[in-house]
């Protein structure tokens, strides 16, 4: 099965109900977005980035800004503590400690969540121009239920401070942040399997 369908399902989305429903997965490698109606997916997208990509954007404007070198689990873990999807003003700050290019020797630098959002802001764009894309292709009246309903995100890139208002603005739609939204396509797979007969039509179903 597709992980927008399990991640739907976790999210308490009906996905058997004639309405549509939008669902973004933002997992470790990779975010998808998908429509969903019928228990099945009428439009779908699926784009390598996610969060593998956001600590690699991260790594990438600390190198450029301040000539440090970090590793895969500083950027993580900055991502996690200041993370946020928009600058905001009361700025969170981070002291890291990573190895100067220049002189070779460790050294420490304080970052703020407003200079992550800065780092972050072309990936963001790139899944909402996803998203816009599977907006074309999906029917007008799946798309007047999302207009009404909104778009709900799940995933551990989910866990971004106010990506669902970064969405929201981008996109002209209203966006939720689903329950636990790392635990999404795991709560959808134990749906699955505890209720095999209700969602038969799902798993047969080959989109």
């Amino acid at each position: 099965m597709k992980e927008p369908i399990l991640a739907a399902l976790g999210a308490g989305i009906p996905i058997n109900a004639h309405h549509g429903n939008m669902i973004v997965n933002i997992g470790g490698g990779t975010s998808e977005v998908a429509v969903v109606s019928l228990g099945g997916i009428v439009s779908w997208a699926s784009l390598r980035v996610a969060g593998n990509k956001s600590d690699q954007a991260i790594m990438d404007y600390i190198k450029k800004k301040y000539s440090l070198s970090i590793g895969e689990q500083t950027a993580e873990q900055v991502k996690i503590q200041i993370g946020s999807a928009l600058p905001i003003k009361q700025k969170l700050e981070f002291q890291l400690r990573g190895r100067d290019l220049m002189s070779g020797l460790p050294k420490d630098v304080t970052v703020t969540s407003n200079e992550i959002a800065e780092a972050l802001n072309p990936l963001l764009f790139d899944i909402t121009a996803s998203v816009r894309n599977v907006f074309n292709e999906t029917p007008p009246e799946l798309v007047a239920d999302i207009m009404e309903k909104g778009i709900i995100l799940s995933g551990g890139g989910a866990q971004l401070r106010h990506l669902d208002e970064f969405f929201g603005r981008a996109l002209g739609v209203a966006t939720y942040v689903a329950e636990e939204p790392l635990y999404c396509v795991a709560k959808g797979t134990g749906l699955i399997l505890n209720h095999i007969d209700t969602y038969k039509r799902t798993l047969l179903n080959k989109r």
